[in-house]
């Protein structure tokens, strides 16, 4: 392999794990820590007071 091929290799191995890192993260904040959505909070919220 010339060395063209490895930096190519190289390339192809960092955009996917930074592309895997970058939805792993934006999942993460999309969440709490009890799997509920941040952005539907206040749904839950009025859900569990009509109980």
């Amino acid at each position: 392999m010339s060395f063209g091929d490895v930096i190519y290799i190289f390339a192809v191995i960092l955009f996917a794990f930074m592309t895997f890192v970058i939805i792993r993260n934006y999942f993460r904040s999309k969440f709490d820590d009890e799997g509920r959505r941040t952005d539907m909070l206040d749904e839950y919220e009025d859900d569990s007071s009509k109980k």
